[in-house]
């Protein structure tokens, strides 16, 4: 790692998986024989107040003392354990509380700027973990406020400079970072955002007024996060704009996670790739991967070992064949066959081409009567890809030692989408042929066997959570994937009353099927419905 002073990844602890201790012990372990030499822990609210009870409540949070552990045994790896928090938005899990709806909420998940009550837990938020992490580094979040003073802020104090309030307030936090001897890092896309109309990155060069360059604290690194380019010019220009926010700026890349219950290896190192080396042309000697875990925490970190990897190996200017000997050396699995834990989502060759599409899980979800996913593939599925790929993966699983599980989820969800990737569709064409033994003979066999497959994979997927995470959080997947049983079983009684004549039509199959973007869904709510939840 020559050209980097530090080389870490962050882990999402905030979007119901919590990783438990052991988890993150193993993981560290992991990432420091790849050469990692710092991690990140993001943590909204999943982190103990002792003096605030509803700051993470029910959520599984750390304690101070899992915290002050971590951060030992990680040093004792050659790992610096820096906390990665929210200091403005991302904090819609505490405005559930009155006791921070009342005094402390904007709008969205936006903390009230100039809000004394929201100094004070800011205060308390920089004083626990300066007893946990002997870094002095923190990074305050501080990203995608949007709606940032349009809220209460508005009517408590009428329309502002929003660059201004935000400058006010990264003031604020920076000074009460610098109390406790902390320099900070930030996200730097709302700067962007304020000069470019709510749009991020940009191929362009960004001019930054002067009030805003100059009053940004010297306590306080810009961070350029970027997982979507797949342009070189795109970084380059984006690193060039940062580095006008603040000096020794960090680059955050990606191993996506984040897509639903199936990682995207291919899709980070192709990412990956295109940004590492600008970040060595522009002088950018600190980068982190992260691991994002939106719309439920279902992908855990283990699964992009292999996006891992080839980042560490790139840095280090490895070979392909020392990463994969490195590879098989440190967790016991072949590179190659941990790669095969992309497949769910590769509905077309080896996936290269598809972008960040999360067909296993909007498929999987998808309503077999509402169909809204049907129309979201450009071509139509063999859906027997899914058996072959359910083998390789059980194949994998019994050499894959302390990884087994995430093979054995995977195959399981395979197994699953192998019945209902489809079944929506089946359905649809029948009902529209007035075909009555084709319904029937789908409610009697597809829809059976979809519900048994289904019990297999919460099984797998259940095993594989309890293992890793903490179980706060898991009452969510329950919830999720109990709905699915019960809304598909329902849908299997209403064909099959339809076919004995008790009703006359299925009214959600008499509506036509619209096209839409539905590859790239990303949240299980737009999936199941189009009502609001």
């Amino acid at each position: 790692m020559e050209n980097f002073n530090y080389f870490g990844v962050m882990i999402d602890c905030s979007r119901c998986a919590v990783p438990n201790v052991p988890a993150l012990k193993n993981f560290l372990d992991i990432i420091a024989k790849m050469g990692y030499n710092c991690a990140m822990l993001y943590t909204e609210d999943t982190y103990e107040i002792p003096t605030e009870p509803f700051f993470g409540y029910k959520r599984g949070r750390y304690t101070v003392a899992e915290l002050a552990e971590l951060d030992e045994y990680a040093g004792g790896l050659g790992i610096e354990l820096i906390p990665c928090i929210q200091t403005l938005a991302h904090l819609n899990a505490i405005f559930r509380w009155d006791c921070y709806k009342r005094n402390i909420f904007d709008i969205a998940d936006i903390m009230m700027i100039g809000e004394e009550r929201t100094y004070e837990l800011i205060e308390k938020m920089f004083k626990t973990l300066r007893s946990c992490f002997k870094t002095n580094k923190l990074h305050i979040g501080m990203d995608e406020a949007h709606y940032v003073g349009l809220g209460r802020y508005l009517d408590k104090n009428g329309f502002g400079d929003r660059y201004k309030l935000l400058l006010s307030h990264l003031s604020r936090v920076c000074d009460i970072a610098k109390k406790y001897g902390y320099e900070t890092l930030m996200w730097d896309d709302m700067f962007f955002r304020l000069v470019q109309k709510g749009d991020y990155r940009t191929e362009n060069d960004v001019s930054f007024p002067s009030e805003v360059t100059e009053n940004i604290p010297e306590n306080c690194k810009m961070v350029y996060w970027d997982y979507y380019a797949e342009k070189t010019e795109v970084y380059r220009a984006m690193m060039e704009n940062s580095q006008k926010l603040s000096d020794d700026i960090w680059f955050a890349g990606g191993a996506w996670t984040w897509g639903g219950f199936t990682p995207h290896n291919k899709l980070s190192i192709r990412r990956n790739k295109l940004a590492l080396p600008v970040c060595a042309e522009k002088g950018v000697k600190n980068v982190i991967l992260t691991l994002w875990g939106d719309n439920g925490g279902e992908c855990p970190p283990l699964a992009v070992l292999p996006a891992l990897m080839n980042a560490a190996a790139t840095a280090q200017g490895m070979s392909e064949e020392e990463m994969k000997e490195k590879f098989l050396e440190i967790t016991g699995v072949s590179y190659d066959d941990a790669l095969a834990l992309d497949t769910a989502n590769y509905i077309y060759g080896d996936g290269f081409g598809v972008g960040s599409a999360n067909y296993s899980k909007n498929r999987l979800y998808n309503d077999p009567f509402l169909g809204i996913a049907d129309k979201n593939t450009e071509h139509p599925v063999d859906t027997a890809i899914f058996a072959q790929k359910a083998a390789k993966l059980r194949t994998a699983e019994k050499e894959a030692g302390t990884l087994s599980c995430l093979f054995a989820t995977q195959a399981a969800l395979c197994e699953a989408l192998a019945v209902k990737f489809d079944l929506g569709e089946k359905t649809r064409a029948a009902y529209e042929s007035d075909d009555k033994k084709a319904l029937r003979a789908l409610a009697e066999n597809e829809y059976t066997v979809f519900c048994e497959k289904l019990e297999a994979f919460y099984e797998a997927f259940r095993k594989q959570w309890y293992a890793l995470n903490k179980p706060q959080g898991f009452e969510v997947h329950d919830a999720r994937l109990g709905g699915l049983m019960l809304r598909t079983k329902n849908c299997r009684r209403l064909l099959l009353d339809y076919c004995n004549g008790i009703t006359d039509t299925v009214p959600e199959l008499e509506e036509e099927v619209l096209p839409h973007d539905g590859g790239n869904i990303a949240s299980w709510s737009n999936m199941i419905t189009a009502c609001p939840i």
